[in-house]
């Protein structure tokens, strides 16, 4: 390999910035250390788990296609140019209910971007229990290991 081709090559951990879920895919555009910015495609007639975050909140923004967002329960229809805030520790997911493709940005901004501060609620791909919650399960169990230290001395 040429070294102009070794220099264009992308570095392996680049690798990790796309994924393809049984619901669609994903690509990361771009991250900070209190950010990351991804484009997210839904398949027609799929939809995310019901989820939340513990470290991160979400906004999103559709691009292209029709969306119904719950969010703590409450459905949401949104169209292309329209936006959504999700808080912290709030239940949220996104379907996608046309015949076309769903595409939207999501821009999370927090302390901690990964899979295990995503605590799944409902997921129609038998996930749940995977990965779930596992950074709030850590911090409530430094919690409590802190607590239970004091109450000792």
């Amino acid at each position: 390999m040429s070294n102009k081709l070794k220099k264009r090559a992308k570095p392996e951990r680049d690798l990790e910035k796309s994924d393809i879920r049984p619901w669609g895919r994903y690509l990361v555009l771009d991250k900070g250390p209190e950010w990351k910015v991804k484009r997210i495609e839904v398949k027609p007639g799929q939809r995310l788990s019901y989820q939340r975050h513990f470290r991160r909140r979400e906004r999103w923004v559709v691009v292209k296609g029709k969306a119904i967002v719950t969010l703590d329960g409450k459905d949401i229809h949104l169209e292309t140019g329209d936006s959504i805030d999700i808080p912290v520790k709030t239940g949220h997911r996104i379907a996608n209910p046309g015949r076309d493709k769903l595409v939207f940005i999501e821009v999370q901004q927090g302390s901690y971007f990964g899979e295990d501060d995503i605590e799944r609620l409902e997921d129609d791909y038998g996930r749940i229990g995977s990965k779930v919650g596992r950074a709030k399960r850590n911090a409530d169990n430094s919690v409590r290991s802190m607590n239970h230290t004091r109450e000792e001395q």
